[in-house]
């Protein structure tokens, strides 16, 4: 970012950079300022690049800029990393999922830049008639969902986004939320999606990161005030297949300063495939969070004799720690928390089936909820409670979603 003097500076030479600008973008100079038959001065090519990315109106840098300006000085109480996604959300039969050798309640990556047939589901949801777009993104959900709570400017959410249309609509819809985005724009890759293929209350996930995929923690630097203002932090596990030094910086720094460091496991093939980034992150944690499915996954990978038994699980989680906390959702069975000083079981309070709508994004909100109420203070008990009334809101809306209407948290 050029500087008020920097750009003063590249301002006295107007009257040459106007013919040399026209020429330049006549001979489609790159993003490097390099491949040009034109010759520009070092500081006119610097001010070309600067004008094309930050001068372009209605651009998702300028929206979250604007957004930014507006709030002013602002201490977040809360920030969040994780993988900043647009869910394609349709409803799909039993032989789709079949098609593409997929589960109920699968949780995949595929990549664009391979031969995976599953990308062509992206294009095919296009055509459904039910097929919904929703700001996703498993930590952007249950950062929409702690803001709800917390209210909003207490929370700020790092990723990494498309300079596109798709990460205007996120911008939007966090800025709607009360949510602080920080994002990490990428000018040639789009923004991150993924389908959400509804079967009945089950959803199948395939997810291609895009943009997403790219954050750096760099990005963290130069935005470290938020950092070291912020009372918690939370991160998705999705995020260990991205950047796992990231989530190791907000650890050390989490840790260092005696602040709660939350991880979600987020899906079965984070223990299964990135064991070595979830080793290294756990150390620094005083939560993790995961259901029953993600629970038997690192059971697997770590090779637990007991594959079904949560209070085993979770003990090894926890280790010989005693501030870590292990919370296990199960669905409409009762939440388990787990720490050093033993076991107890939240039952999860019964809602009438003709009041689910959309059960996608459920434990996002949870783990939303359940941390704003740590934020606040909450006892954990409190906090357990605070999440499952959040995803007994969340599942009575379409997608990740909350009410248009904020509903307060009553004990």
């Amino acid at each position: 970012m050029l500087n008020e003097l920097s750009l003063l500076k590249l301002l006295a030479h107007h009257v040459k950079f106007k013919l040399k600008f026209s020429q330049a973008r006549s001979s489609r100079i790159v993003g490097n300022g390099q491949s040009s038959p034109c010759k520009l001065y070092k500081g006119q090519t610097t001010f070309y690049r600067w004008y094309r990315i930050h001068s372009r109106q209605g651009t998702s840098f300028n929206i979250q800029k604007t957004a930014l300006n507006k709030m002013g000085s602002v201490a977040p109480a809360l920030v969040c990393l994780g993988n900043p996604l647009l869910d394609y959300q349709a409803t799909v039969t039993s032989d789709y999922l079949a098609k593409y050798t997929l589960k109920a309640n699968d949780a995949i990556l595929v990549d664009a830049g391979s031969d995976d047939p599953k990308m062509a589901i992206f294009e095919e949801l296009l055509k459904f008639d039910d097929v919904k777009f929703v700001a996703g993104g498993a930590a952007q959900n249950s950062a929409r969902g702690a803001a709800y709570v917390l209210g909003p400017k207490q929370v700020v959410y790092f990723g990494s986004v498309g300079e596109d249309k798709y990460s205007e609509k996120l911008l939007k819809e966090n800025e709607a939320a009360g949510v602080i985005s920080m994002y990490q724009f990428q000018e040639k890759i789009g923004t991150g999606k993924c389908a959400a293929l509804i079967t009945g209350h089950n959803r199948s996930l395939v997810t291609d990161l895009g943009a997403a995929n790219h954050f750096t923690p760099d990005h963290l630097d130069n935005h470290w005030s938020f950092v070291e203002s912020a009372k918690f932090f939370y991160v998705g596990g999705f995020h260990l297949t991205v950047s796992p030094e990231a989530i190791v910086k907000l650890g050390k720094h989490a840790k260092e300063s005696g602040k709660p460091f939350v991880l979600n496991l987020s899906a079965p093939f984070i223990p299964q495939f990135f064991k070595a980034a979830l080793e290294e992150a756990l150390p620094y944690t005083t939560c993790i969070i995961g259901n029953e499915s993600e629970a038997a996954a690192y059971a697997e990978a770590f090779g637990l004799s007991e594959k079904d038994d949560l209070k085993a699980i979770a003990q090894h989680i926890v280790g010989d720690s005693k501030d870590r906390i292990v919370v296990f959702t199960q669905g409409l069975d009762p939440t388990l928390v787990y720490s050093a000083d033993g076991a107890t079981m939240y039952p999860v309070k019964p809602l009438e089936a003709s009041k689910i709508v959309d059960t996608n994004g459920a434990g996002d909100a949870f783990a939303g909820g359940f941390v704003a109420g740590l934020v606040q203070g909450k006892s954990l008990e409190s906090a357990v409670d605070m999440g499952q009334w959040l995803a007994a809101l969340s599942i009575q809306e379409i997608g990740p979603s909350y009410p248009k209407t904020n509903v307060k948290y009553q004990a």
